[in-house]
C-alpha cells in the first residue's frame, strides 16, 4: 500500500513539474512531489576504493603476526629461567626452573654437561629430567613454590588477566577488520584500531607486571641464591604488542577521510601556487 502510495506521489510530482506555473493544481502537484521524493530518499554509505582495500588488507596481515605471536607468548611457560649456581647441591646435578603465567617446571641437568666457563646451572636447551605443575592459585588458591621461594599470587593472577583481555581485545579487531572487508565499507576501522593499540597496551602492561612478580618471588626467601632472566618468549611477546600498537595506527591512518601526509608535506607547486596569488 505504502509502495503505491509513493509511486502516486513521484507521479503527482512529475506532472506538477512538468506544468511549471500553470495554476494551483499544478503547484498542489509539485508540493505533493516533494514529499515523496523526501519519503524515498536513502543513505548512501561510502565504498572503499580497491587501493584502500589493499592497503587495509596488508595491516591487517601486519596485526595477525602480532596476534600470533601474542598467543603463542601467552600459552607457553618460558617466561622467566630461574638458575641455581652450578655447585650449589654439590654432586653432579643441578637445578634450574622456567615459569609463565600458568604453569612452572623444573628441570634437572647434568654439570658435566654444562660449559665450564657458565657459573649458573644451564641453559634450559641441555637434555635433562623435567618435572612441570600448573599453578593452583587459578583454582584452589594454594600458593606456588619454586626452589624454597614463593611466588606472588596477587602478581601473577593480574598478568594472566591483563593476557586475557589482551586476547579479547585482538579478537574484536579481527572481527572489526573483518566485517570492514567483507562488507567493503571503512566504518569499522576505528573501532579495530582502538582494539589493536589497546591489546598491545595491555601485552606490555602484563610482561611489566609478570617482571615485578619474579622480582618478588626472589625477594621472598634469600638463602639460595638464583639467576634470573625474562626469556627470548617473553621478548618475542614485547615485540608483539610493539606489532599490535603499529597495526593499530596504521588502521587509523586508513579511516581517516584525507592523506595526513599531504596535508603535512604539500606539494611544491601547491606551494608555488598559494605564493603567487
Amino acid at each position: 500500500m505504502w509502495s503505491n502510495f509513493f509511486v502516486q506521489q513521484d507521479e503527482d510530482g512529475r506532472s506538477g513539474g512538468l506544468g511549471g506555473g500553470g495554476g494551483a493544481k499544478s503547484g498542489g502537484g509539485g508540493a505533493k512531489g516533494g514529499v515523496g521524493g523526501a519519503g524515498r530518499r536513502r543513505v548512501v554509505v561510502p565504498k572503499m576504493s580497491d587501493t584502500q582495500e589493499g592497503k587495509i588488507k596488508l595491516a591487517f596481515f601486519v596485526a595477525l603476526v602480532g596476534v600470533t605471536l601474542a598467543v603463542l607468548g601467552v600459552g607457553t611457560e618460558f617466561w622467566a629461567q630461574l638458575a641455581q649456581p652450578k655447585t650449589f647441591s654439590g654432586n653432579q646435578t643441578c637445578q634450574m626452573a622456567h615459569y609463565g603465567l600458568w604453569k612452572g617446571c623444573t628441570k634437572t641437568l647434568w654439570v658435566a654437561d654444562i660449559d665450564p666457563d657458565r657459573a649458573s646451572c644451564g641453559p634450559e636447551e641441555l637434555a635433562g629430567e623435567t618435572n612441570c605443575t600448573y599453578f593452583k592459585f587459578f583454582t584452589s588458591g594454594e600458593n606456588a613454590v619454586i626452589f624454597g621461594k614463593t611466588v606472588n599470587k596477587n602478581l601473577s593472577l593480574s598478568a594472566a588477566i591483563l593476557a586475557l583481555f589482551s586476547l579479547t581485545m585482538m579478537v574484536m579487531g579481527s572481527i572489526c577488520i573483518t566485517m570492514s572487508i567483507s562488507k567493503s565499507v571503512p566504518f569499522f576501522l576505528k573501532p579495530a584500531s582502538f582494539c589493536f593499540i589497546l591489546s598491545g597496551l595491555l601485552i606490555l602492561v602484563s610482561i611489566a607486571v609478570f617482571h615485578q612478580s619474579v622480582l618478588a618471588l626472589l625477594a621472598s626467601d634469600h638463602t639460595m641464591p638464583l639467576h634470573h632472566e625474562l626469556s627470548c618468549r617473553c621478548r618475542a611477546r614485547a615485540a608483539a604488542g610493539a606489532v599490535l600498537m603499529a597495526a593499530g595506527l596504521l588502521f587509523l591512518l586508513l579511516s581517516l577521510p584525507f592523506n595526513p601526509f599531504q596535508r603535512c608535506l604539500p606539494l611544491g607547486g601547491d606551494d608555488g601556487t598559494a605564493a603567487a596569488t
